[in-house]
């Protein structure tokens, strides 16, 4: 039975809601669900969105990075088609997408519109999250022999960046 980690004396353990269950009330629904012993892979609500993708969703990296210690599925999809990944990329999380892909989340999985995460940080308003997505995209498809030809993942980080990019237009990526 996994078990939520609260601090002493924020009164978590005692059936109170904490600060963070205002600002994120998926919180409260996270500790439930942990506290009762579910897995960190069930889908708990009928969007089949895990505590992975609520956390990932509300940007909480230290709930993210406890659950991927657990072994939570990081690929899972929910109804939407969107794993983790496209969840912190919607909310602008860098810290949350930096520990997917740490944990080898695969960047290219598309959601059921055919968008990737990548996708959804552009058209959302988080290029920073974009260019972080799109540099390891890069960076996982040059071959060691390439490293010396980085200039590829500026001019890709540039298109990315133009008005008129064809991915741009339409939001989707064939995938």
């Amino acid at each position: 039975r996994a078990r939520f980690p609260a601090r002493r004396g924020a009164g978590l353990d005692k059936g109170e809601r904490g600060a963070g269950s205002v600002v994120f009330p998926q919180v409260d629904g996270l500790k439930h669900l942990l506290e009762t012993g579910a897995s960190v892979n069930a889908p708990p609500d009928p969007c089949e969105q895990s505590p992975v993708h609520l956390a990932a969703g509300s940007g909480l990296a230290c709930f993210l990075l406890w659950q991927l210690q657990t072994g939570a599925d990081l690929n899972q999809q929910d109804v939407l088609g969107e794993a983790p990944l496209h969840k912190a990329a919607k909310v602008g999380s860098l810290e949350c997408l930096s520990l997917l892909v740490a944990s080898d989340a695969q960047i290219d999985l598309c959601n059921k519109n055919g968008q990737t995460a990548e996708d959804l940080a552009w058209s959302c308003g988080f290029p920073d999250c974009a260019k972080f997505l799109t540099t390891i995209k890069c960076m996982q498809t040059i071959k060691p022999s390439e490293h010396s030809d980085r200039n590829n993942c500026v001019a890709v980080l540039r298109q990315k960046r133009s008005f008129g990019s064809v991915e741009n237009i339409s939001g989707k990526r064939k995938c």
